[in-house]
């Protein structure tokens, strides 16, 4: 007996229904109509797009919610669809998926293992179903899951113990670097414990800061893989069962993590300004390594067409900065404007005069003029439409290195998650597609030019030591006495968690960003700006 199943890795608009009804719709016909797919299986909440966060909290978007599987039974027949839906039952609602055919619903299952940690949020909306739901499609068993149940050894073997043949299940698993292979392991693993064909479906798609990798894969029964779909893409495709066992079909391979995480930060991009509704982006093209690597990856993006760069000089802009900012412009194809900011900060210190008279120059002097930039650059955002893209990485964001409403003005962080190294990686790597990033920016003293000849090293420690001490604080929760006993003096490591500790404020009026690590600002890592806690303190 040979039954060929759809698995429809596409992107979803969270709260757009009736979006999403037609590109489900679209993809059942299809996988029906070129495909010869009997049955097409969808992502996690597939009606609703995941996450919906609290639009789950109100009535009227679940009765809606609801309401879109009777229009789909009404709107396709002659294939199975498996769709994600957040279930209201009294007063409770659920995680669930359900199976229509032929103008009913022939199966529903409610996710009985609900998330809660990291970034996602799912005791605060649903409650956890209790059991099974297997169901029978043309002579053969199924088992239903979602997400995280197929990441718990118990349910596959509950499935299996139910009578499941095959199980389908729906998932929304946000990338991070590494993910995908951790997610095979475990799951194959599980796999082969019950001995159970497994489809995995995952959606694909930028959602706020989240990134969906997609790379959804097909095991046999002795956890194989035998089909993997492409990464970061969308992709409708088919595998042919024969008598309960998954026929080999071509499996993508995996990609780097370098190429994962440039992908992941193009898609974000992508999916933010198209989503949102903007005409484009535009960011400050300052001649260093981070203004350098967005603008690549914005062009890579959305096109240069749609991209804007504004040079912003000051008097302690070096004349190799403009150089090198305007070739990469013109490399990369793109409109770039140079407009002084002296006359702006020149107007500013001439107001502030009588106010600070007596007060020797310091800080406040650079920040007034990142501040200029930011009234620039927001100016022409507002003015064109275009989302202004902010150009920090994660160390600076995590030590504070950035001015409030001037460098960090600005509606979408896309290298925030990035450590200063990893962007020296990522633009590397894009310089070896073409080379358009000028060699310089990759060889000279990271500076943000903001005094007479500055340089990072002046205010941080060297990234080749920060960026290790921030990953062990902040992605790997580790103490001051855990970092100094790795190997790092104990005075690097005091001034890097002291920055950190000081600086959430900052962070949390700083733009959304693009997530590509396991503990990123923001959903990943709650922290109070107001703490008495000092994670250099000496454990007593």
């Amino acid at each position: 007996m040979s039954l060929k199943i759809a698995l429809a890795q596409i992107h979803f608009s969270v709260g757009d229904i009736n979006a999403n009804l037609d590109r489900i719709v679209n993809a059942a016909c299809h996988a029906r109509d070129h495909l010869g797919a009997a049955m097409i299986v969808f992502p996690e909440l597939t009606v609703t797009g995941y996450p919906a966060e609290d639009l789950l909290l109100r009535s009227d978007f679940i009765v809606v919610a609801n309401n879109a599987l009777y229009q789909l039974l009404d709107r396709v027949s002659d294939i199975a669809l498996v769709i994600g839906f957040p279930e209201q039952d009294g007063e409770q609602l659920y995680n669930s998926a359900a199976v229509l055919h032929q103008g009913a619903m022939i199966a529903c299952y409610r996710k009985q293992i609900l998330p809660n940690y990291g970034v996602f949020d799912e005791q605060r909306y649903f409650r956890a179903g209790h059991q099974p739901c297997i169901f029978e499609f043309n002579g053969c068993f199924m088992g239903l899951t979602i997400c995280e149940d197929v990441w718990q050894p118990s349910i596959l073997a509950a499935n299996k113990e139910a009578g499941a043949e095959i199980v389908l299940t729906l998932n929304a698993s946000p990338f991070n670097v590494g993910k995908i292979s951790q997610r095979e392991a475990i799951i194959c693993q599980h796999v082969q414990e019950a001995q159970l064909p497994l489809i995995y479906v995952n959606q694909v798609g930028g959602q706020d800061e989240l990134i969906f990798d997609g790379a959804s894969f097909v095991a046999d029964a002795q956890g194989d893989i035998v089909f993997r779909a492409i990464e970061f893409q969308e992709q409708i495709s088919v595998v042919e069962f024969h008598h309960g066992q998954p026929v080999k079909a071509d499996c993508a391979p995996l990609l780097t993590d370098i190429v994962a995480v440039y992908q992941a930060l193009v898609l974000g991009i992508k999916e933010y300004v198209r989503k949102n509704g903007f005409q484009g982006a535009l960011l400050g093209l300052s001649g260093g390594i981070d203004s350098a690597l967005v603008l690549a990856l914005a062009v890579d993006a959305l096109g240069a067409d749609k991209v804007e760069a504004v040079l912003m000089p000051s008097r302690y802009t070096q004349a190799m900065s403009i150089d090198d900012a305007i070739q990469q412009a013109v490399a990369l194809g793109v409109t770039h404007h140079c407009i002084s900011i002296e006359p702006a900060v020149t107007a500013f210190n001439d107001l502030l005069a009588d106010v600070f008279v007596g007060q020797g120059k310091d800080t406040t002097e650079e920040n007034i003029q990142a501040r200029c930039r930011g009234v620039i650059l927001m100016a022409i955002s507002n003015k064109q439409g275009k989302l202004l893209l902010t150009t920090g990485n994660k160390s600076e964001m995590s030590v504070g290195y950035a001015t409030l409403y001037g460098d960090m003005a600005g509606g979408f962080a896309p290298i925030k998650d990035v450590p200063k190294l990893l962007v020296y990686q990522l633009a590397r790597y894009r310089n070896s597609l073409s080379p358009v990033i000028p060699d310089r920016v990759l060889t000279r003293p990271p500076s943000a030019e903001l005094a007479p000849d500055q340089v990072d090293a002046d205010s941080l420690p060297p990234y080749e030591i920060l960026d290790p001490i921030l990953e062990r604080y902040i992605e790997q929760d580790q103490s001051a006495e855990q970092i100094i006993a790795a190997g790092f003096s104990a005075a690097d490591v005091a001034r890097a968690i002291s920055l950190v500790d000081r600086n959430e404020y900052k962070r949390r009026q700083s733009p959304p960003g693009i997530r590509i690590s396991t503990r990123a600002f923001g959903r990943d890592r709650r922290y109070p700006i107001t703490s008495g806690y000092r994670g250099i303190c000496k454990s007593s």
